[in-house]
């Protein structure tokens, strides 16, 4: 296991952050080694995007986990928490990503 696998696992390289604004969940992964992604910042983002429908319902669209951060259920945990915001918020889910109806099944 990798020095990132464990970090991820530990929960301490991971921080999912929800945009209401911007209709997203976002976690943060630290890179490692000083790199930098290609706009030059330090961090990578994976995403959970979402769009709020009328009668109280939301729809996940599009989940994404950066090539180097896939396999290591990174998605999973953006899911999960998403899923549970808005069974929190007592919205009817549905899911057009296939990854998220995975999820609702």
């Amino acid at each position: 296991m990798t020095q990132i696998d464990q970090e991820i696992l530990q929960g301490t390289m991971t921080n999912i952050t929800h945009h209401s604004d911007k209709n997203c969940f976002i976690l943060t992964l630290e890179k490692s080694l000083g790199t930098k992604n290609p706009t030059g910042e330090e961090n990578a983002e994976a995403i959970l995007e979402y769009r709020l429908l009328p009668n109280q319902a939301i729809d996940f669209t599009r989940t994404y986990v950066p090539n180097e951060f896939r396999g290591k259920g990174l998605a999973e945990k953006l899911v999960r928490q998403g899923l549970a915001w808005a069974k929190q918020q007592e919205l009817t889910i549905q899911a057009s990503c296939w990854y998220v109806d995975k999820f609702l099944r």
